[in-house]
């Protein structure tokens, strides 16, 4: 599929400078703890000239592998409309084995796992990144010490605070702040290889193959603080739609990637002139009258990070949300301009607490490398599983040949890092893998639950088609204005309508059967966005399609609407709701303890009413029993 954006003229196509805070943000600060755990943390290789070789040119070539041959090359053209990320994935692939029940169950757990282990990972990446930026004040002055965590703490609350302030306030800021990180990192890489020109080896490949031949079990768990450098991969395909495949794959090129490695080289080179500098390799790089500076501005670089790691959050539960796989959830639109800029208040605080646990829990960006990692290798390997092995594949009519070659090559490179990750479970590993567990167990219980209450809706409804054809015989009395009962299902008839009808034996002279429809691509033109369909006298059957990256506005949508030649009147309208209230059988179609957390999620979701932006003074809930 080719890229959706235009092909710029310039060689910085427009977005490029906001793309630098958002998309780099979280890979962008990886200098500040891969290499100082690589090389001086628990586990590290001993930070001799042969390892030090060894470990950088690890780091640089998993930036060429993983960061531009398989996301740039590849993946990023898996795109739907323009959007990326696992969830646009999943839809791309349920198109692919739309045949067969058995491969889309398959597909969607896949991604729900993907999903869950993104939101594992944006627990851990604000804390750390933060955090190790903080500490950078222990090289400066050690007395600074206990004043670390506090620090820290201090920084992350302010960030989640303002977040219903929206990104639009300080997004002008991200870009230029980013600019000048990517540059002190090239300036700070280019003045420590002058000194050590030696480091330059490193872009021998060999030399981190002859490390890995050569240090038996140490080297996986080296490839472990090695992979440090790579976390941020997903952003670039998560935020494609935000910026467009060109400009990503420039800035990667031209600043984001010469910036890295130049930075990487640097500190290998201050290594290999001063071993002890392992243990704080990116802060003693600086002189010593930048030091308090740099700490500022890392900093800085480290809360853009975490913004972005927080949106992206804010945009994958929206995005779990429309296909079904999370309840509905107050979802606030921060900007009036940008479609992404939105807030979410359930997943903000449970971040911050999540977030807050973390750093007193593990108490430093070193315990916490531990911890990192395990959940975005998961992460990548679900995305290799989808990209390669079912949506490039036959986006492009590859031949099994290659795309087994392609899939071996990038699977065996996750499953090293995956398994180099995953001995790091009892060091902290586990605490974002259980974090995502418990994410995907409430998700597979809400899809689930959701399967079981459609079905008890389906058996205890009437068919629409001769339920209308009861009008001919006898007429309800009509009286002024328009009922919109809303259903998920177009061919069943609302149980608010059959109520209405029994209980007072009159209807407003126009009825229509509203049907939202959840859309497998980002964004629905507008053309397409509603279908009317004339089903008997005074009755209409309207469908709504939203895609899964728009907050669905009902009354917004159906200002266009026309039913034949009547003019459609908004406030003329009262939408009947159904309030079911579900509860459990003699036999339950779920276990009972999953169930009652099925019910508990429906009581916690937000209401149909507000979810859909329907005026509250035009809404009226009709209740009913239905048992499970």
């Amino acid at each position: 599929m080719n890229d959706p954006s235009p092909q710029p003229r310039d060689w910085l196509p427009r977005g490029a400078i906001a793309s630098i805070g958002v998309v780099f943000g979280d890979i962008g600060t990886s200098p500040l703890y891969s290499v100082q755990e690589s090389l001086g943390g628990h586990g590290a290789a001993a930070p001799t000239p042969e390892n030090v070789l060894g470990v950088i040119s690890l780091i640089i070539w998993s930036l060429v592998i993983v960061l531009t041959l398989k996301y740039q090359f590849f993946i990023m053209r898996a795109d739907s409309q323009g959007e990326g990320g696992t969830l646009a994935l999943v839809t791309l692939a349920m198109k692919r084995v739309a045949d067969s029940p058995r491969l889309r169950k398959m597909v969607l757990g896949i991604g729900m796992f993907g999903v869950a282990l993104f939101f594992g990972d944006g627990v851990i990446t604000p804390a750390i990144s933060v955090l190790s930026a903080v500490e950078g004040l222990e090289v400066a002055t050690p007395a600074l010490k206990p004043y670390v965590i506090p620090i820290t703490l201090t920084v992350l609350f302010v960030l989640f605070f303002y977040q219903h302030k929206g990104t639009s306030k300080v997004g002008a800021l991200f870009g230029p702040v980013m600019v000048v990180w990517f540059a002190v990192l090239l300036l700070l890489g280019v003045v420590n290889i002058l000194k050590q020109p030696s480091i330059l080896q490193a872009l021998n490949p060999w030399m981190g193959l002859h490390f890995l031949f050569n240090q038996g079990g140490q080297a996986l768990a080296v490839m472990g603080m090695v992979f440090l450098a790579v976390t941020g991969a997903e952003a670039l395909y998560a935020d494609m739609g935000h910026f467009g495949r060109v400009t990503i794959n420039r800035v990667w090129a031209f600043l984001v990637f010469p910036a890295l490695v130049f930075n990487y080289l640097g500190q290998g080179a201050l290594i290999l002139g001063d071993p002890e500098a392992a243990k704080q390799s990116f802060y003693l790089s600086a002189p010593s009258w930048g030091l308090y500076p740099l700490v500022a501005l890392a900093t800085a670089a480290t809360v853009i990070a975490s913004q972005a790691v927080i949106s992206g959050a804010f945009s994958a539960a929206q995005q779990a949300i429309q296909l079904g796989l999370l309840p509905r959830l107050t979802i606030v639109h921060t900007s009036d301009q940008e479609k992404g800029q939105i807030y979410v208040p359930a997943i903000n605080w449970a971040l911050l607490i999540a977030v807050i646990g973390v750093v007193i829990g593990f108490g430093s960006s070193s315990s916490l490398a531990s911890a990192y990692g395990i959940a975005v290798t998961g992460n990548m390997l679900s995305v290799t599983l989808l990209a390669f092995g079912i949506v490039l594949r036959h986006m492009f009519a590859w031949s099994w040949v290659r795309t087994l070659l392609l899939f071996g090559l990038f699977l065996a490179i996750d499953l090293a890092f995956f398994s180099a990750n995953a001995i790091k479970f009892f060091q902290g590993g586990w605490f974002p893998l259980a974090m995502g567990g418990i994410i995907y167990f409430l998700m597979s219980t809400w899809n689930q639950g959701r399967s079981i209450t459609e079905q008890a809706v389906r058996q205890e409804s009437i068919p629409l088609a001769p339920f209308l054809r009861g009008f001919e015989k006898e007429a309800p009395v009509w009286v002024p204005g328009i009922a919109i009962f809303m259903t998920s299902n177009p061919d069943l008839t609302p149980m608010p309508l059959v109520q209405i009808i029994s209980k007072f034996g009159s209807l407003r002279e126009t009825v229509i059967i509203l049907v939202v429809r959840n859309a497998p691509t980002p964004y629905v033109p507008a053309a397409e966005r509603l279908a009317v369909t004339p089903l008997a006298d005074r009755f209409y059957r309207v469908v709504i399609r939203f895609g899964f990256m728009e907050q669905p506005d009902i009354p917004l949508a159906m200002r266009s609407l026309k039913l034949g030649d009547m003019p459609f009147a908004l406030e003329d309208a009262t939408f009947f709701l159904g309030k079911a209230t579900f509860i459990p059988g003699p036999k339950p179609a779920m276990a009972p303890w999953r169930l009652r957390l099925f019910l508990s999620l429906i009581n916690a979701a937000e209401s149909p009413a507000l979810f859909f932006k329907l005026p509250p003074q035009q809404v009226m809930d009709i209740g009913t029993r239905m048992t499970l």
